[in-house]
Parts: structure tokens; C-alpha cells; sequence
């Protein structure tokens, strides 16, 4: 089958090559992939991984052979995915606790956008619930966890204001009340604040915070470091900075339902990724648009297969 390989000082970052067929444990599905998505944690794998690494965490196909130990959806079901990596591939072996079914009405490429941006959007907002009628600022709010993370956030009944780095990568924003082109622009306190940019945003969230409230750092876009003293939370008792990893986030049983929870709001019209589609073999061109943040929410890639 064919796959995507690491291929770090090759004349380009990845190639599709043939590589041997997946081999699944007994609590492994084998799925055969139709989309996935470009994370941009997987851009950094990708230059300090070594070469033959297969990168992929992000999934959306069909079982072809269900787990042998019987647990997962049956052969023939349509489910979204999330690996630890090899899922850039014709096919692959997932843990049937990371899979949920999709709906007929939900696209293969809206299900790929949904895994590690969705679960992290998820979650991080889980740090503010119950959100009905709190407000609530999202950083980064053009990226793929961001703009996710407004839509969920004003579902749930809050009042949300999205920062962005400009007018235009807020226009397929939905569900803010408020958007802004820096987080100085931003007005008022806020009882949930999910940061994703560090330095000086992180610095300005703290100023934001209202008392007991929870700052939810799950990036550093900016890559740059924040000096941070206890006398900032002065005016803002009781705050709390709390760090995120999707992995490791919340128990391990806990994927199926959630990825089910984020596939139910696609197929009801709740939650809508904003999505650049291109075929697997555009990635490297593409991986380089995302890098210089040309492209606004989730790059999804369709897989091809013989006939």
C-alpha cells in the first residue's frame, strides 16, 4: 500500500512510497483511510523525526475488519480517528477506543479536521463549564483549534470573543460575538480565556482573567516566553493558568465519546470546520502555506485507492 514517509534532507520533506500493510492488535481496527488532516505539531515532527517516520494522527475512512477482540464498530462502518501516527497511509491500524461512527450526512474531510483540533477545543473549554452566559476569549481564534473552539463555546451558551491576526482570517469565523485583530483590543474580564499564541498574549490574557477564572494554555504560537510574576494576579484572585496535551487530557475511554460528541455537532449543523481540501500528494506545498499561517482553520487531505 501506498503511505506518507518522513524523508528529512531528501529533496522534499515527505514522499509516498509503498510500504508493507498494517498488522492490527487484537483491539485494532483495520481502516481504510479516505481524508486526513495536517496538524501543526506535525509540522515540527516532521523536521526533527528521523527518516522513515510515518506521521498521521488524524483520520477519517471506513473499518474494512473490525478489532478481533469485538470491541469498535463493525467492517463496513464509516468512523473518524485519531493514531498515535502512521494514519498519512492508504490504510491503518487504530485502537477501536479511538474511533466513533459518522453519520451518513458527514463528509470524510470534515471528520478528519475533527480529532486533535476538536478534542483540544473540546476540552479545553470542559476547564470553564458550565459556559451559559460566561464570556469567554479564544487567541488564535483563525486556527484550526480556535475557530472550533468559538463555535462550541457560543453552543454552549457563552459569549465569546475571538481574537485574530487580521480582518481577514476572521471571515469564516462563526458563533463570535466580538472580534478583535489583537488581544489588546479586547474589553473587559472573562471567566475562560484559551491561549494559543504565549509572549505577549499570554502576558495580556492574565491582565484579562477575571477572579477565579481559568487561562487554558494549549500553545505558543509566538514562540515566544512570558515572564510572569504573582503580583499579576493581584487584581485577579484565585485565577489559575491551566497547561493542556489532548493525550493526555482526559481518560483514555473517554476518546470514542468525545470524537462521537464532535461528529454529532457536524452532522447536526452545530459545529462546521473551516477547510482547505487538497489531494495527499499536494501536502508538501500546502504543509508550506500553513506554516506561514496563508491558510485559516484545517488542511484535510483525500487519500487515493486503486479503481
Amino acid at each position: 500500500m501506498l503511505a506518507i514517509v518522513n524523508t528529512p534532507g531528501g529533496p522534499a520533506p515527505i514522499e509516498i512510497r509503498d510500504v508493507p500493510e498494517p498488522v492490527p492488535a487484537a483491539n485494532q481496527a483495520l481502516v481504510e483511510v479516505h481524508a486526513f488532516s495536517l496538524n501543526r505539531g506535525e509540522l515540527r515532527l516532521m523536521q526533527t523525526r528521523p527518516a522513515g517516520w510515518r506521521p498521521g494522527q488524524d483520520i477519517a475512512g471506513t473499518v474494512l475488519r473490525a478489532a478481533a477482540n469485538g470491541a469498535g464498530p463493525p467492517a463496513g462502518t464509516r468512523v473518524v480517528a485519531l493514531t498515535d501516527n502512521a494514519g498519512w497511509a492508504q490504510r491503518a491500524a487504530v485502537p477501536a477506543h479511538r474511533m466513533a461512527v459518522l453519520a451518513d450526512n458527514v463528509a470524510f474531510a470534515q471528520a478528519a479536521a475533527l480529532p486533535v483540533a476538536g478534542l483540544t477545543a473540546l476540552r479545553s473549554l470542559r476547564h470553564g463549564a458550565p459556559l451559559l452566559g460566561k464570556q469567554v476569549l479564544v487567541t488564535g481564534a483563525a486556527g484550526g483549534v480556535g475557530h472550533m473552539a468559538v463555535q462550541i463555546a457560543s453552543r454552549s451558551g457563552a459569549r465569546v470573543t475571538a481574537v485574530v491576526g487580521s480582518a481577514e482570517r476572521a471571515r469564516h469565523l462563526r458563533g463570535a460575538e466580538v472580534v478583535v485583530t489583537g488581544i489588546d483590543q479586547a474589553e473587559g474580564q472573562f471567566a475562560l480565556i484559551l491561549e494559543a499564541v504565549g509572549g505577549a498574549s499570554l502576558a495580556a490574557a492574565i491582565a484579562h482573567i477575571e477572579a477565579k477564572g481559568t487561562i487554558v494554555v494549549f500553545g505558543n504560537s509566538s514562540g515566544e516566553p512570558t515572564a510572569i510574576s504573582f503580583r499579576d494576579f493581584a487584581e485577579h484572585p484565585n485565577a489559575r493558568i491551566q497547561t493542556f496535551s489532548y493525550f493526555t487530557s482526559e481518560a483514555e475511554e473517554r476518546f470514542a465519546p468525545d470524537l462521537g460528541l464532535l461528529a454529532g455537532l457536524v452532522a447536526d449543523g452545530s459545529l462546521q470546520p473551516a477547510l482547505v481540501e487538497a489531494n495527499w500528494r499536494e501536502l508538501t506545498a500546502v504543509a508550506a502555506e500553513l506554516r506561514e499561517r496563508r491558510i485559516a482553520g484545517k488542511a484535510v487531505f483525500h487519500v487515493e485507492h486503486a479503481g
